[in-house]
């Protein structure tokens, strides 16, 4: 977004759409240990992480049907916040106290500016896909308490 070059990487994702043959898991065996894993604190992101390396579920949507966030959503413990603007406000949350005690550090506020603006991009893509109401908004003041 803030960069002068354009990135390569993308998603291969397999040709075949099925459940693999050798996958004994059903679907309400994959749910139930989203929910357990979810009940933790973990995020979707470290759920399939999970679920890749000690189950050998390459693609959820694959085996169940639906994402892993819309899962969750169905029983309950989803995020409130998506997962991509959590991370960005713990970042400008963690510059931010960087340049409170380095009030010198120019390339500090500049790369603040740079993180809150990606902030504002990206919420206000979530209000267009109505993921949150659509008066919310990012204040630098309160963003501690939002990660928190």
């Amino acid at each position: 977004m803030h960069a002068p070059v354009k990135g390569l990487s993308q998603q291969a994702l397999p040709y075949c759409r099925s459940v693999p043959t050798w996958l004994k898991l059903m679907s309400n065996d994959v749910k139930e240990r989203i929910y357990k894993l979810a009940k933790k604190g973990l995020t979707p992101s470290q759920i399939v992480v999970i679920l890749r390396d000690s189950q050998s579920i390459a693609q959820v949507r694959f085996v169940t049907g639906n994402k892993i966030l819309r899962i969750l959503k169905v029983k309950g413990p989803a995020p409130d916040l998506p997962e991509d603007l959590y991370h960005l406000i713990m970042k400008a949350v963690a510059v931010q106290k960087h340049f409170e005690r380095n009030r010198k550090d120019k390339d500090a506020k500049f790369r603040l500016i740079l993180t809150e603006s990606r902030i504002h991009q990206l919420a206000q893509y979530h209000k267009t896909k109505r993921v949150f109401y659509h008066n919310w908004k990012y204040e630098a003041a309160t963003a501690s308490a939002l990660v928190a």
